[in-house]
């Protein structure tokens, strides 16, 4: 998977491969059903690849232009050289994917084959000609394809294919547009002038980055990336655009992270408020207001791009999966779970906003009393905690330190503006009551560590988050244990596993998977928070080794391979880049 890019009009994204194919896109949403599904499948469920006639391998070289989202990906071949760019611009109304094919060399034939399958590569849509363009239809879908100037283009073994010559400055653009099958054609996309305008679009919204210390590229490709899985109509950023990508290959653990997850929001936060991103940071906060509004009882652990509660879980039987690991997934059962941690991440999140002076809502503190009062009475209940295991619940270390949490910004609050309405008193006291019992059964004496849960001798990588949130401070012994027994029992290759998969049975899940690229952040964090700041340098500038070509990480990876491994790219591990590139460096990169 390292082998893709990402390209995208922050309301839905696709993955285009060093072979000049687009094998994965959902349309018109992140969320919606792929008419190209190569990636997790085959051609023959769908994909569209753009590449000079009787290439069979990877491009020469590929990137994208500075400060963009807009992707170049140059060939040669005997007769000369061709770039293909590829972008997805900002939406009016339709979604449209446009692909610039410009000769730069020699006069080179180039080959378009276009399969469209609908509802993630099982429909054939009806093919028909309409005033110069190819049309798509299937059910509620409907593609128009056109090219400029038009080219040949024909119709054979289930595709759509063209084939042109270009030479040097000769330009040919394809636009590809979904609209509902039941309403009239959009308008028409100048795709030339769609370059442009994306480019500098794009460069505006970079040219606002504050941050200017070591690996400013790294940074702001991540930061870039945030924003292409942000869904603009109302802030939510996805977890990544895929669904089902194997954290172990040939293996189960394959999920649908096309959704927003709450575990996300203070780091996401506070990371755009560091680099000078308040507008996506007031939307992100804006979400999570609407998202988590109603009874407390109800607070989920994600919701949909727009706040959805539903997001049911099915196999899709007829998609072999990525690296034939099946089953492949569509929406996500652990929405239902119980994880104790996100109030503490939505009342940490909030507390994060005033801080730094965004304009508050009048619902806000309500919101926040309403959380406390339920949690008050049921912060004793296990959970699944943080990493959504399906196996028996637990009393998960990390869920009672977000609780501490919750209980610590609502204290601090009404310490703050003693106005507001709370019981202070008996929130102090949950405050102390669960730092107490965390130390007492969260924590392995002997080993001077804290565990994974009460009673384990496991461990896990969330611990490292101690000190980040305060439960501690970085000096304690206890703490700086913790981040030696989490480094040497959690090793993997020289990064860290979030926990071990290895004969505990704690996720419920059969096989294993690589290291997890956040938990590897925030060793950084835990290693710079202890005064080890040589070796939290060391571990950082492996981390960024390991982004792709184009500057994109996954979920996790194979230390030993450098293989990507879970879905990509994922949100989670571009912000501990860009935090622990905070943390490190600051703004301006002192030493």
């Amino acid at each position: 998977m390292e082998d893709y890019a990402l390209i995208g009009d922050e309301q839905t994204a696709a993955l285009v491969g060093t072979d000049g194919s687009v094998d994965w896109l959902c349309l018109p949403r992140f969320d919606s059903a792929a008419c190209f599904a190569k990636l997790l499948g085959d051609e023959d469920n769908g994909h569209w690849r753009i590449a000079p006639a009787g290439a069979t391998g990877r491009c020469a070289r590929r990137g994208y232009r500075p400060g963009t989202l807009v992707l170049d990906t140059e060939w040669e071949t005997d007769e000369g050289a061709v770039r293909v760019t590829d972008l997805m611009p900002q939406r009016d109304r339709a979604p449209d994917l446009v692909r610039v094919v410009e000769g730069l060399r020699g006069r080179v034939t180039v080959r378009s084959t276009l399969r469209l399958r609908f509802d993630y590569g099982s429909i054939v849509p009806w093919m028909r000609k309409s005033g110069g363009h190819r049309v798509a239809t299937a059910g509620p879908d409907s593609v128009w394809l056109r090219s400029e100037p038009p080219v040949r283009t024909w119709g054979e073994d289930f595709g759509t294919h063209s084939e042109f010559t270009v030479g040097p400055g000769e330009r040919v653009a394809f636009v590809l547009t979904w609209h509902p099958s039941h309403e009239p054609r959009p308008p028409l996309t100048n795709p030339f002038q769609a370059l442009r305008a994306s480019v500098d679009d794009w460069q505006a919204w970079t040219a606002r980055c504050t941050y200017q210390g070591p690996h400013r590229e790294a940074v702001l490709r991540s930061l870039i990336t945030l924003k292409a899985l942000t869904y603009k109509p109302t802030g939510g950023v996805v977890a990544a655009p895929t669904t089902s990508l194997p954290e172990d290959p040939g293996g189960v653990r394959n999920w649908d992270y096309r959704y927003c997850w709450l575990r996300d929001s203070t780091l996401t936060l506070g990371a755009l408020l560091a680099v000078g991103y308040e507008e996506e940071a007031v939307a992100w906060r804006d979400w999570l207001l609407r998202a988590v509004a109603g009874d407390p009882a109800d607070l989920q652990i994600m919701y949909g791009l727009a706040g959805e509660r539903r997001l049911p879980e099915m196999e899709v039987p007829w998609l072999t999966g990525f690296a034939a690991s099946a089953p492949v997934r569509i929406g996500n059962d652990a929405v239902d779970q119980l994880q104790l941690d996100v109030y503490g991440e939505v009342l940490d999140s909030l507390r994060l906003a005033r801080h730094e002076g965004l304009e508050t809502r009048p619902d806000m503190w309500g919101l926040e009393s309403a959380l406390m009062e339920w949690l008050i009475d049921r912060w004793r209940q296990p959970d699944e905690g943080l990493w959504e295991v399906r196996g028996e619940r637990q009393q998960f270390v990390h869920s009672k330190v977000m609780v501490w949490v919750a209980a610590d910004r609502a204290v601090r609050a009404l310490e703050a503006k003693p106005e507001l309405d709370g019981d202070l008193d008996a929130w102090r006291a949950m405050r102390d009551e669960v730092h107490r019992e965390v130390c007492e059964r969260g924590y392995d004496t002997a080993r001077n560590t804290f565990t994974q849960y009460y009673g384990s001798q496991d461990l896990d990588a969330s611990a490292l988050l101690i000190p980040r949130v305060g439960f501690l401070p970085p000096d304690d012994p206890r703490v700086i244990g913790t981040v030696d027994a989490v480094r040497a029992e959690l090793d993997h290759g020289g990064l860290l596993r979030r926990y071990s998969t290895e004969g505990t049975g704690v996720d419920g899940l059969p096989g294993g998977e690589g290291a997890f690229l956040v938990c590897s952040f925030w060793l950084v964090d835990a290693l710079h928070m202890t005064g080890r700041t040589r070796e939290a340098r060391e571990l950082f500038e492996r981390l960024v080794s390991l982004t792709n070509d184009v500057g994109l990480l996954a979920e996790e990876c194979d230390p030993g391979t450098g293989r990507h491994l879970g879905n990509f790219p994922q949100a989670f591990s571009h912000i501990g880049l860009v935090n622990s590139a905070l943390a490190l460096f600051g703004n301006g990169g002192a030493p």
